[in-house]
């Protein structure tokens, strides 16, 4: 099994007292890479990862994806909330499964969204993080 990756809290600082900013960006880029790796494994759709770091507290990363169907989408988040509790050795939070139209796995310095694609394009979050110029959906549009 993998080292488990710090959590933010836990700030470990060098002899000198200052945190060790470096271990944990490392942290956040293994977990960023589990979450990247696992949507591509279990073949999620038009995967986009939007950096948020020095630009907002919510995360250092929002990561976007789709599934085929309802069942896909859900599939794919319990694969994913698994394999980071099994890297981390800390639960996520998952939010949406019963439907898994839109499920949101919060797992700290990583959020992810998986959509079912007609739902991803009414809600267009990308565009709402300003990380495309993607025009309103038709159905957003009034």
């Amino acid at each position: 099994m993998p080292d488990p990756l710090p959590t933010r809290l836990a700030n470990p600082a060098n002899d000198a007292g200052f945190p060790a900013s470096a271990a944990i960006d490392a942290s956040i880029d293994r977990l960023h890479e589990l979450v990247l790796q696992s949507l591509d494994d279990d073949q999620a759709l038009d995967v986009v990862s939007i950096p948020l770091a020095g630009k907002s507290s919510i995360a250092d990363h929002i990561v976007i994806a789709s599934g085929r169907s309802s069942r896909q989408v859900a599939a794919i988040a319990q694969k994913l909330a698994e394999r980071i509790k099994q890297a981390t050795g800390r639960p996520v939070r998952v939010e949406g499964l019963p439907v898994a139209d839109w499920v949101l796995i919060d797992a700290g310095d990583v959020v992810v969204h998986v959509f079912r694609p007609e739902v991803r394009s009414f809600y267009n979050l990308e565009r709402m993080w300003g990380f495309t110029d993607a025009p309103l959906s038709a159905a957003g549009e009034a």
